[in-house]
């Protein structure tokens, strides 16, 4: 019988904590806080990075030998919406191989491919990248001063990054991240 006020008091404070929280995620609504490390719900809804990496041809084992991950220098923007903004007419143009969205234009985490990496085709060199024909290019959503990466997206582009080094044999040492990475 003694036990019975502090249950009580047990209830009440779970009953206020749960509602607190409740208050707290309505008020977000469709902002939620930032997933952590690791987010099941949001990366549950992404395609595996393996799929990402598979393209229609099959390269050489050595035809990749550098990895260079750049921001595309905007805040929101997907495959089309980068070449657009390029002054492409076609997002097969792109400068890069994959694209990886912040949630604003696509969604956040998303890797999209683009056609230069599905026929397995090298980059045209610019004085703005390091890379040779050997470099596969990751353009991330992000200019990079007021908009950054955001964790889905950091942790996307290095399962994405682990996955090419596995498959095609790239050191550590070849993989080039832009200055103001993490």
């Amino acid at each position: 019988m003694s036990d019975q006020p502090r249950v009580a008091r047990v209830l009440a404070a779970l009953l206020a904590s749960m509602t607190t929280g409740a208050i707290v995620l309505m008020a977000l609504g469709n902002n939620p806080p930032s997933a952590g490390p690791f987010c099941l719900s949001t990366y549950y809804r992404l395609d595996p990075v393996e799929r990402a990496v598979t393209s229609r041809l099959t390269p050489a084992p050595n035809r990749w030998q550098c990895i260079e991950i750049h921001y595309s220098g905007t805040k929101a923007g997907n495959l089309e919406q980068l070449a657009s903004l390029s002054g492409l007419a076609n997002p097969d143009d792109l400068n890069c191989h994959f694209v990886i969205g912040n949630g604003l234009g696509a969604a956040d985490g998303r890797i999209q491919t683009t056609e230069k990496w599905q026929k397995q085709w090298s980059l045209t060199t610019d004085l703005s990248w390091y890379g040779t024909a050997q470099t596969i290019r990751i353009c991330l959503i992000a200019d990079a001063k007021t908009t950054l990466p955001t964790d889905s997206q950091i942790k996307r582009t290095e399962a994405l990054v682990e996955s090419l080094c596995r498959k095609f044999n790239i050191r550590p040492n070849d993989i080039y991240y832009p200055r103001t990475w993490r």
